[in-house]
């Protein structure tokens, strides 16, 4: 396997399970970066930009094109993760006095209080709180990505339970509801106001809501099989119950997760150029890392949250069984939370991952920030094999002499894979 980028002393391991990734899950296409107290000490990236090659329209016979290597910038749809770049957002505005977590939501959004939500707070949001995982009817993708549709319909709905008092993951209202809030606090968009105020200073290369001008570099994805199928070495066998939610088109997941019908397509230009704050994000592995080492620290000099902000990221708001999940999850603000249903680094970590496999994270006990990006998708939405392997390897470098190393010694002893 041709991995390309850097990887500091130390943490060598790293990219011998990015390498396994491929030889043994199935990996087609990758890139994972980690920094350590606001350095960057992994960067690595292999296989090919897409996971199914589009068919060349150059070619009259419908030849697919040959597959592209996986560059230094390519970037790919991270799904979920994206919430966790997201959610920052709000906590950031709270952070300069422009929101306040604990007031009603309809305080910025008047129209919101309709249908039993006066009491809904804004922590309620940004914890799946609110009741509000599912609409009273499915969207278009046209409405889905119009900007008004979908924040219009959950003013209007009913939730379906008393917010404040249980959790359910809410998997594209959550997207919707931060980003309508947004809105009436900033007059601008989350994709406008993470590019600006987030991106644009941090250099990174996140979008959501992807400009022309990029489009080039992101790659194409697509379901790949899953690790049971790959050698037979491992067999991930969900339990019954949730086998069984997300087979029923009439449960409360179903209906979560199918809220757009048809469902996206996500190499459509015209999906990864619509602002969706939920599931739409672009991003390197390497953006990724970089954005969650500012909210821990200082990079470059640019820091995203201070410490009372950082404890409010990553303390616990919802814990236990989740209405929509079917299984134990746990929510900071806008943050999973270290857990069976988020396995993170450490207790102390926070982060979110994506559906089909893209993870981004950080841990301030060690300072450790994690990106994982992929075109080739599995059917879970948390717990993917593939970055669960590059965790447990960042976590026994970190923990080791060599991986405890300074910055100094780290930029010093970085080098080509």
């Amino acid at each position: 396997m041709d991995v390309q980028g850097t990887v500091a002393a130390g943490f060598e391991p790293v990219r011998d399970a990015f390498v396994r990734n491929f030889e043994r899950l199935g990996e087609r296409g990758a890139a994972v970066a980690v920094y350590r107290d606001g350095r960057k000490v992994v960067d690595l990236w292999a296989g090919t930009r897409d996971a199914d090659p589009a068919p060349d329209p150059g070619a009259g016979n419908g030849e697919q094109r040959t597959a592209a290597p996986w560059a230094l910038d390519t970037a790919q749809v991270v799904h979920s993760a994206t919430k966790g770049i997201a959610a920052a957002v709000p906590l950031l505005l709270h952070q300069r006095g422009q929101i306040d977590l604990d007031a009603p939501v309809g305080t910025y959004w008047p129209e919101f209080k309709a249908a039993g939500k006066e009491r809904v707070l804004v922590r309620h949001l940004l914890a799946h709180r609110a009741g509000l995982p599912v609409l009273d009817r499915t969207l278009t993708p046209a409405e889905a990505m119009d900007g008004g549709s979908g924040p219009r319909a959950l003013a209007a709905q009913r939730p379906l339970w008393e917010p404040g008092t249980d959790h359910g993951y809410h998997p594209h209202t959550y997207g919707w509801l931060v980003g309508e809030l947004v809105k009436r606090v900033t007059g601008r968009s989350v994709g406008r106001w993470i590019a600006e105020e987030i991106a644009r200073p941090l250099g990174l290369d996140f979008w959501i809501g992807l400009p022309e001008e990029e489009a080039h570099r992101v790659g194409r994805t697509a379901r790949i099989e899953e690790p049971s199928a790959v050698g037979g070495a491992l067999r991930l066998r969900p339990k019954r119950s949730v086998t069984e939610a997300y087979q029923n088109p009439e449960s409360l997941t179903r209906r979560a997760f199918d809220i757009v019908e048809p469902r996206f397509d996500e190499n459509d230009p015209v999906y990864r150029a619509a602002e969706l704050p939920a599931s739409g994000g672009i991003s390197t592995a390497r953006a990724l890392a970089r954005c969650y080492a500012a909210m821990i620290g200082p990079v470059d000099g640019h820091r995203l949250f201070a410490p009372a902000t950082l404890t409010l990221a990553r303390t616990e708001e919802s814990a236990g069984p989740d209405r929509v999940l079917v299984v134990n999850t746990r929510f900071g603000l806008g943050f999973m939370l270290h857990g069976p249903a988020a396995p993170l680094l450490a207790p102390g970590s926070f982060g979110h991952p994506g559906s089909g496999g893209s993870l981004g994270f950080a841990d301030p006990e060690s300072g450790i920030a994690f990106g994982y990006v992929t075109n080739g998708l599995r059917r879970g939405v948390t717990a993917d094999a593939r970055p669960q392997a590059l965790v447990r390897a960042v976590r026994a470098a970190a923990s080791s002499p060599d991986g405890a190393a300074g910055d100094d010694a780290a930029e010093s002893d970085e080098r080509a894979s």
